[in-house]
């Protein structure tokens, strides 16, 4: 039977790739709740917008009445909870509003989803029965990693930014109404995502988009921060995956098995872009080191063994074959990077607030 699934944040960047997912490869009914803060944007949701089982709320998480009404209205199987501010950046210059989004607005939707199910419980045992809340969140919350480890679903939580701390603060909520109320949820942990439709805040649309305009390509510190990397319609599908077929009260990391420098991203891009988008200045001229971010952390590293043992998801790209992608998805859609640039962010940087 299709499932009602109810996505917060669903314009961004993650979100919009569930909801893609959802529509286009399914039979599912979608409402997606978003406030359209500067990284919310419908253009992501295109190719969805007519769909009869697509429809678009505007409204903040933090709103109790709005989402309450939301609730009634849609009777959601299956709330995805991706909204939240996500920016390391922009958490340094402004702590506030990231408290605000992601704990306030998570804490919202917890009780709401408390008070639904009680009433699902009343007038509706069966689809109580099967009602679930599913946290996305991030590998920030564990903090700095040595050399050879793994994040693993049981690694303690040691956030290093106000981002990471909020994102570590609402996990801990969503556990707390699993446990004290009985509140069916389940938590995903993702690496660092890159695709299409990535507002260029971030590192690789960022660089993508300075490259094209001939700007610095500017790294931080000395540029051997790793991360892990995985394809935004990877973890879309994996979500889902985990939203349908995961364990009520489990913890699941999701990962790309893609370990890569800062550095290594950026001359990799540089390289793509000097194959498919040529040009006399070599791309690579244009990297510039400047002074680190402030608590910025060396390395994260995800161990995605347990969703690949439990549900059967592995990712579909390599970083190579994903970000060939990207790049060309960016070359064909550089009036969609204008409008972004028109809009509240003109690719300056952001985070020295410290």
């Amino acid at each position: 039977m299709p499932i009602n699934f109810l996505v917060t944040g669903g314009a961004g960047f993650i979100g919009s790739a569930v909801i893609r997912e959802l529509i286009l490869n399914s039979e599912n009914f979608v409402v997606n709740v978003d406030k359209l803060t500067y990284a919310g944007n419908l253009e992501s949701l295109d190719s969805v917008e007519h769909c009869e089982r697509y429809t678009f709320e505007k409204a903040d998480i933090c709103d109790a009445a709005s989402i309450k009404r939301i609730f009634e209205e849609y009777q959601p199987d299956v709330v995805m909870h991706l909204a939240a501010e996500s920016h390391v950046d922009r958490s340094i210059d402004g702590p506030a509003d990231f408290i605000q989004t992601n704990l306030v607005g998570t804490s919202v939707l917890l009780e709401t989803a408390r008070e639904y199910l009680k009433m699902l419980h009343v007038n509706k045992p069966k689809k109580a029965a099967g009602f679930r809340f599913h946290h996305v969140s991030t590998d920030e919350v564990y903090g700095d990693l040595g050399v050879d480890d793994l994040f693993t679903e049981k690694t303690p939580y040691a956030p290093s930014s106000p981002y990471s701390a909020s994102k570590a603060g609402a996990d801990h909520l969503v556990r707390a109404w699993q446990r004290t109320f009985g509140l069916p949820t389940i938590i995903t942990n993702c690496s660092n995502n890159y695709g299409p439709y990535h507002f260029p805040e971030k590192l690789i649309p960022l660089m993508i988009l300075n490259a094209l305009e001939d700007k610095p390509l500017t790294i931080y510190g000395d540029g051997q921060q790793v991360r892990d990397w995985l394809y935004v319609e990877d973890h879309a599908r994996a979500l889902i995956k985990v939203a349908t077929d995961g364990g009520i009260g489990e913890t699941y990391n999701i990962g790309g098995h893609n370990e890569k420098t800062n550095l290594d991203v950026v001359v990799t891009l540089c390289d793509l872009l000097q194959e498919l988008a040529p040009s006399e200045r070599c791309y690579r001229d244009l990297i510039t080191f400047v002074a680190d971010r402030p608590g910025h952390d060396l390395r994260y590293a995800i161990d995605a063994s347990k969703i690949e043992r439990e549900l059967g998801w592995a990712p579909q790209e390599t970083f190579k074959t994903g970000l060939k992608k990207t790049v060309q998805w960016y070359l064909d859609n550089r009036e969609w990077l204008r409008r972004v640039q028109d809009g509240s962010y003109r690719g300056e940087r952001l985070g020295t607030g410290a």
